[in-house]
Protein backbone atom coordinates (compact mmCIF):
# COMPACT_ATOMS: atom_id res chain seq x y z
CA UNK A 1 0.00 0.00 0.00
CA UNK A 2 1.18 4.04 -0.88
CA UNK A 3 1.90 5.96 1.97
CA UNK A 4 0.08 9.06 2.46
CA UNK A 5 1.75 12.12 4.01
CA UNK A 6 -0.49 14.59 4.33
CA UNK A 7 0.25 18.23 5.79
CA UNK A 8 -2.38 20.37 7.87
CA UNK A 9 -1.45 23.79 8.39
CA UNK A 10 -4.50 24.94 10.17
CA UNK A 11 -5.12 28.52 10.53
CA UNK A 12 -1.81 29.34 9.41
CA UNK A 13 -0.16 30.78 6.25
CA UNK A 14 -0.79 33.87 3.70
CA UNK A 15 0.09 33.90 0.26
CA UNK A 16 3.51 34.50 0.66
CA UNK A 17 3.74 31.18 2.33
CA UNK A 18 2.73 29.05 -1.14
CA UNK A 19 6.58 29.50 -1.77
CA UNK A 20 7.27 26.39 0.54
CA UNK A 21 4.51 24.38 -1.48
CA UNK A 22 6.80 25.23 -4.61
CA UNK A 23 9.66 23.99 -2.37
CA UNK A 24 8.29 20.72 -1.37
CA UNK A 25 6.91 19.81 -5.07
CA UNK A 26 10.64 20.55 -6.32
CA UNK A 27 11.36 17.94 -3.40
CA UNK A 28 9.73 15.65 -4.14
CA UNK A 29 9.26 15.66 -7.54
CA UNK A 30 13.16 16.00 -8.56
CA UNK A 31 14.04 13.13 -6.95
CA UNK A 32 11.19 10.90 -8.20
CA UNK A 33 10.02 10.88 -4.29
CA UNK A 34 6.78 11.71 -5.61
CA UNK A 35 6.47 8.53 -7.59
CA UNK A 36 6.65 6.25 -4.33
CA UNK A 37 4.57 8.45 -1.51
CA UNK A 38 1.53 10.29 -2.05
CA UNK A 39 1.53 13.65 -0.74
CA UNK A 40 -1.27 16.40 0.31
CA UNK A 41 -1.32 19.51 1.95
CA UNK A 42 -4.71 20.84 3.66
CA UNK A 43 -4.71 24.79 3.42
CA UNK A 44 -7.29 27.70 5.05
CA UNK A 45 -10.04 28.02 2.96
CA UNK A 46 -8.72 31.25 1.81
CA UNK A 47 -5.97 29.40 0.09
CA UNK A 48 -7.28 26.80 -1.70
CA UNK A 49 -7.34 28.31 -5.32
CA UNK A 50 -3.98 29.46 -5.40
CA UNK A 51 -2.29 26.37 -3.85
CA UNK A 52 -4.23 24.27 -5.92
CA UNK A 53 -3.13 26.29 -8.93
CA UNK A 54 0.33 25.78 -7.93
CA UNK A 55 1.21 23.08 -6.13
CA UNK A 56 2.10 19.53 -8.36
CA UNK A 57 0.55 17.46 -5.20
CA UNK A 58 -3.10 16.99 -3.76
CA UNK A 59 -4.53 20.30 -2.31
CA UNK A 60 -7.45 19.76 0.23
CA UNK A 61 -9.66 21.98 2.46
CA UNK A 62 -9.20 21.81 6.43
CA UNK A 63 -13.06 20.49 7.16
CA UNK A 64 -16.41 21.28 5.30
CA UNK A 65 -20.03 21.39 6.16
CA UNK A 66 -22.31 18.31 5.64
CA UNK A 67 -24.63 20.23 3.62
CA UNK A 68 -24.21 21.85 0.33
CA UNK A 69 -25.48 24.98 0.50
CA UNK A 70 -27.82 26.98 3.72
CA UNK A 71 -27.40 29.71 6.28
CA UNK A 72 -24.05 28.42 7.66
CA UNK A 73 -22.36 31.76 8.23
CA UNK A 74 -18.53 31.02 7.83
CA UNK A 75 -18.58 27.55 6.87
CA UNK A 76 -17.88 25.86 3.68
CA UNK A 77 -19.25 23.36 1.89
CA UNK A 78 -17.86 20.39 -0.17
CA UNK A 79 -18.94 21.63 -3.40
CA UNK A 80 -17.40 25.25 -2.67
CA UNK A 81 -13.93 23.36 -1.52
CA UNK A 82 -13.46 21.29 -4.72
CA UNK A 83 -14.53 24.33 -6.99
CA UNK A 84 -11.94 26.24 -5.70
CA UNK A 85 -9.22 23.20 -6.12
CA UNK A 86 -9.55 21.00 -2.97
CA UNK A 87 -9.38 17.35 -3.96
CA UNK A 88 -9.75 16.21 0.01
CA UNK A 89 -10.72 17.39 2.88
CA UNK A 90 -10.38 16.56 6.56
CA UNK A 91 -12.67 16.24 8.84
CA UNK A 92 -13.37 15.26 12.73
CA UNK A 93 -9.87 17.03 13.49
CA UNK A 94 -9.72 16.69 17.12
CA UNK A 95 -9.42 20.67 17.31
CA UNK A 96 -12.68 20.68 15.82
CA UNK A 97 -14.08 18.25 17.76
CA UNK A 98 -12.89 20.14 21.37
CA UNK A 99 -13.41 23.73 20.22
CA UNK A 100 -16.61 23.14 18.09
CA UNK A 101 -18.09 20.57 19.79
CA UNK A 102 -18.37 18.09 16.86
CA UNK A 103 -19.91 15.30 17.43
CA UNK A 104 -19.05 11.66 15.41
CA UNK A 105 -22.66 11.58 13.55
CA UNK A 106 -21.26 15.43 12.64
CA UNK A 107 -17.86 14.01 11.10
CA UNK A 108 -19.96 10.96 9.46
CA UNK A 109 -22.01 13.62 7.93
CA UNK A 110 -19.37 15.40 6.77
CA UNK A 111 -17.41 12.54 5.47
CA UNK A 112 -20.17 11.63 3.29
CA UNK A 113 -20.79 15.09 2.00
CA UNK A 114 -16.84 14.77 0.42
CA UNK A 115 -17.67 11.34 -1.00
CA UNK A 116 -20.71 13.10 -2.53
CA UNK A 117 -18.71 15.44 -4.64
CA UNK A 118 -16.11 12.74 -5.24
CA UNK A 119 -13.93 13.62 -3.01
CA UNK A 120 -10.91 11.93 -0.54
CA UNK A 121 -11.60 12.64 3.38
CA UNK A 122 -9.15 12.28 6.01
CA UNK A 123 -10.97 11.13 9.00
CA UNK A 124 -9.61 12.04 12.49
CA UNK A 125 -10.08 9.96 15.70
CA UNK A 126 -8.21 10.46 19.16
CA UNK A 127 -8.31 9.77 22.58
CA UNK A 128 -7.49 12.41 25.41
CA UNK A 129 -5.06 12.01 27.96
CA UNK A 130 -7.30 11.22 30.72
CA UNK A 131 -9.03 8.60 28.41
CA UNK A 132 -5.35 6.89 28.26
CA UNK A 133 -4.17 6.80 31.62
CA UNK A 134 -7.63 5.07 32.31
CA UNK A 135 -7.23 2.33 30.01
CA UNK A 136 -10.18 3.77 27.88
CA UNK A 137 -7.84 4.50 24.74
CA UNK A 138 -8.68 1.72 22.58
CA UNK A 139 -12.23 1.36 23.30
CA UNK A 140 -13.03 5.21 22.61
CA UNK A 141 -10.63 5.14 19.58
CA UNK A 142 -12.50 2.31 18.15
CA UNK A 143 -15.66 3.86 19.36
CA UNK A 144 -15.59 7.07 17.40
CA UNK A 145 -14.25 4.71 14.55
CA UNK A 146 -17.58 2.79 14.79
CA UNK A 147 -19.69 6.13 14.45
CA UNK A 148 -17.95 8.24 12.36
CA UNK A 149 -17.35 5.37 9.18
CA UNK A 150 -19.50 6.81 6.58
CA UNK A 151 -21.57 4.87 4.39
CA UNK A 152 -19.93 3.93 1.27
CA UNK A 153 -16.46 3.54 2.85
CA UNK A 154 -14.09 2.19 0.87
CA UNK A 155 -9.67 2.52 0.75
CA UNK A 156 -10.41 4.39 -3.01
CA UNK A 157 -11.11 7.61 -0.78
CA UNK A 158 -11.78 7.57 2.92
CA UNK A 159 -8.24 7.27 5.30
CA UNK A 160 -8.56 7.22 8.97
CA UNK A 161 -6.24 9.66 11.08
CA UNK A 162 -5.27 8.55 14.46
CA UNK A 163 -4.64 11.53 16.37
CA UNK A 164 -3.59 11.09 20.14
CA UNK A 165 -5.00 14.10 20.95
CA UNK A 166 -2.19 14.57 24.21
CA UNK A 167 0.09 13.89 21.65
CA UNK A 168 -0.63 17.35 19.05
CA UNK A 169 0.74 20.60 19.79
CA UNK A 170 2.77 19.47 23.26
CA UNK A 171 6.02 17.87 22.03
CA UNK A 172 4.70 14.37 23.51
CA UNK A 173 4.74 11.89 20.94
CA UNK A 174 3.28 8.08 21.50
CA UNK A 175 5.61 5.40 21.48
CA UNK A 176 5.90 3.36 18.35
CA UNK A 177 4.42 0.04 20.03
CA UNK A 178 1.51 2.31 21.48
CA UNK A 179 0.74 3.41 17.53
CA UNK A 180 1.44 -0.36 16.38
CA UNK A 181 -1.42 -1.47 18.94
CA UNK A 182 -3.90 1.33 17.94
CA UNK A 183 -3.26 0.99 14.32
CA UNK A 184 -3.93 -3.06 15.06
CA UNK A 185 -7.21 -2.01 16.75
CA UNK A 186 -8.38 0.72 14.12
CA UNK A 187 -7.84 -1.87 11.46
CA UNK A 188 -9.27 -5.01 13.42
CA UNK A 189 -12.42 -2.45 13.40
CA UNK A 190 -12.22 -1.60 10.08
CA UNK A 191 -12.60 -5.17 8.79
CA UNK A 192 -15.19 -6.15 11.18
CA UNK A 193 -17.11 -3.13 9.27
CA UNK A 194 -16.08 -3.26 6.16
CA UNK A 195 -14.96 -7.21 5.70
CA UNK A 196 -11.77 -7.19 2.63
CA UNK A 197 -12.39 -3.50 2.01
CA UNK A 198 -11.33 -2.63 5.38
CA UNK A 199 -8.21 -4.26 4.43
CA UNK A 200 -7.41 -1.00 2.04
CA UNK A 201 -8.24 1.89 3.99
CA UNK A 202 -5.22 3.16 5.13
CA UNK A 203 -4.71 4.60 8.38
CA UNK A 204 -2.15 7.63 8.92
CA UNK A 205 -0.87 8.46 12.66
CA UNK A 206 -0.65 11.95 13.57
CA UNK A 207 0.66 13.07 16.61
CA UNK A 208 3.59 15.86 16.51
CA UNK A 209 5.41 14.05 14.01
CA UNK A 210 8.67 15.04 12.96
CA UNK A 211 11.83 14.36 11.09
CA UNK A 212 13.20 12.87 14.33
CA UNK A 213 10.50 10.41 14.57
CA UNK A 214 8.98 9.92 11.27
CA UNK A 215 10.72 6.92 9.96
CA UNK A 216 10.24 4.89 13.25
CA UNK A 217 6.29 5.69 13.12
CA UNK A 218 5.71 5.34 9.23
CA UNK A 219 7.43 1.67 8.91
CA UNK A 220 5.38 0.00 11.99
CA UNK A 221 2.83 -2.37 11.20
CA UNK A 222 -0.62 -0.76 10.12
CA UNK A 223 1.05 2.55 9.82
CA UNK A 224 0.03 3.87 6.02
CA UNK A 225 1.76 7.44 6.37
CA UNK A 226 0.98 10.26 8.84
CA UNK A 227 -1.07 13.67 8.97
CA UNK A 228 1.39 16.49 9.49
CA UNK A 229 0.92 19.90 11.33
CA UNK A 230 3.40 22.26 12.09
CA UNK A 231 5.69 20.29 10.66
CA UNK A 232 4.11 21.11 6.98
CA UNK A 233 3.91 24.62 7.15
CA UNK A 234 7.81 24.49 5.66
CA UNK A 235 9.23 22.29 3.27
CA UNK A 236 12.89 21.78 5.28
CA UNK A 237 10.80 20.58 7.82
CA UNK A 238 8.05 18.65 5.72
CA UNK A 239 10.01 16.88 3.34
CA UNK A 240 12.05 15.33 5.38
CA UNK A 241 9.00 13.47 6.59
CA UNK A 242 8.13 12.00 3.21
CA UNK A 243 11.63 11.04 2.61
CA UNK A 244 11.29 8.51 5.97
CA UNK A 245 7.97 7.57 4.25
CA UNK A 246 9.44 6.16 0.87
CA UNK A 247 10.01 2.17 0.85
CA UNK A 248 13.14 1.29 3.20
CA UNK A 249 14.91 -0.27 0.33
CA UNK A 250 14.45 3.35 -1.64
CA UNK A 251 17.11 6.14 -1.20
CA UNK A 252 15.55 9.34 -0.01
CA UNK A 253 14.55 12.12 -1.43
Amino acid sequence: MRKLVAGNWKMNGTLASLAELDAIGAAITGAGGGSAVDVAVAVPATLIAPAAARASFGIGAEDVHSADSGAHTGCISAPMAKEAGAVFSIVGHSERRAGQGETDAEVKAKAEALLRHRMDAILCVGETLDQREAGDAEAVVTAQVRASLPDGAGGDWLAIAYEPIWAIGTGRTATVDDVAAMHAAIRRTLVELLGEEGEGVRILYGGSVTADNAAALLHAPNVDGALVGGASLTAAKFVPIIEAALPQTRAAV
